[in-house]
């Protein structure tokens, strides 16, 4: 899936759909960045140990905090874009109401299995903090990460909550392209949507149709 695959308009879904991805996007920028810091550091630390001996202390420790934030903080935006692991085998093959609803379905399940994790994972960052859990090496509260984690569970059932909001309008609507919802593409489509992104062709349309819109309003 691609952002291009979520429609918008100006519903009210629509507008909390493009305020809710904003807070996603720099989320999913920090994510980006810890995995920046990690290959950063990892080479360091090999670099370190291989040519003077001196390794990065409580390297273990760092990574222990930062590779649950890289692979949580991206978990909203990926929802919204429908780019986790998912089955459109026998959705794709679904049409009008049917699919919505077997869609609304899946999030809600999705939805529930947020909220059981958010009372376990915020359980279990709030015992880190009354007993001063830390890291083994250099002592590094726990708590943080194991909070961070709580949040971004949090985050994602929103993301969950106003995605079942769109489907029921599109089931009420009988909607063939809702917005505020990715919707399921082919693997052809999917190949040229991620091709544009990496090349950058997606801008350099956006710009040369947004340059026609305003040179045909000029005229």
């Amino acid at each position: 899936m691609s952002a291009s695959s979520v429609k918008e308009d100006g519903s009210a879904v629509s507008l909390a759909d493009r305020m809710l991805f904003k807070v996603e996007k720099l989320l999913n920028l920090m994510g980006g960045l810890c995995i920046l810091g990690v290959m950063l550091m990892s080479v360091a630390n090999i670099l370190g140990r291989k040519f003077f001996n001196m390794p990065i202390p409580g390297y273990i420790d760092w990574m222990m905090q930062l590779v649950p934030a890289m692979a949580f903080l991206g978990l909203a935006y990926t929802q919204r874009l429908g780019g986790h692991i998912r089955m459109d085998i026998l959705v794709g093959r679904l049409k009008g109401r049917t699919v919505w609803a077997a869609e609304f379905i899946g999030v809600l399940v999705m939805l529930i299995l947020a909220v059981g994790l958010i009372y376990g994972t915020w359980n279990h960052a709030y015992r880190a903090i009354r007993l001063g859990d830390s890291t083994v090496d250099i002592n590094l509260p726990t708590w943080p990460v194991k909070a961070l984690v709580s949040a971004m569970l949090l985050m994602f059932a929103i993301r969950c909550t106003l995605q079942l909001w769109a489907y029921a309008i599109a089931f009420a609507q009988k909607a063939v392209e809702p917005v505020a919802i990715p919707l399921i593409e082919d693997a052809a489509t999917q190949a040229k949507n991620e091709a544009e992104t990496v090349s950058g062709l997606a801008d350099d349309m956006e710009y040369e149709a947004a340059e026609a819109a305003r040179d045909k309003g000029a005229r």
